[in-house]
């Protein structure tokens, strides 16, 4: 997850997603998440203190703000590159199963009145962003790191 002052996403010549200051979140789904990891995920996605308040302290969410969220799926997040050159991506879920988790996400952050906008997903897509800080966080609801 990145804070950003924009992003957005494109497949081909057509955007399918843009925001203005918010959230970028890159999602990966394991074979062994479902519904809990969806809703730790999303949970952290809202309420994360990440934004500057008046004293210049990172103490507001993206709610508090009134952000915008651009969620991307990326099954690479999934890949394992601790053996020889070439990433294993053999923890990544089914496409199927992925893409319903993935969208879950999306329709409980939806649910917070967020404005929630999208890549696509499966697409080749090409991803513009403006980091703000820079600020990334590594969010993993199993906390394997």
């Amino acid at each position: 997850m990145q804070r950003v002052t924009s992003a957005k996403v494109t497949v081909g010549d057509r955007t399918t997603g843009e925001i203005g200051q918010g959230l970028l979140v890159f999602v990966g789904v394991d074979r062994a998440d479902g519904p809990p990891d969806v809703q730790y995920i999303a949970s952290k996605v809202r309420d994360l203190r990440i934004f500057m308040d008046e004293d210049q302290k990172m103490n507001r969410s993206v709610l508090d703000i009134k952000g915008e969220i651009l969620v991307v799926s990326q099954f690479t997040l999934s890949g394992d590159a601790r053996n020889g050159r070439r990433p294993s991506f053999a923890s990544a879920a089914l496409p199927q199963i992925a893409r319903a988790l993935y969208e879950d996400v999306v329709r409980e952050l939806q649910a917070s009145g967020l404005r929630v906008a999208t890549g696509e997903f499966q697409a080749m897509m090409q991803v513009a962003l403006t980091n703000d800080g820079p600020v990334t966080i590594l969010l993993d609801s199993r906390k394997t790191f």
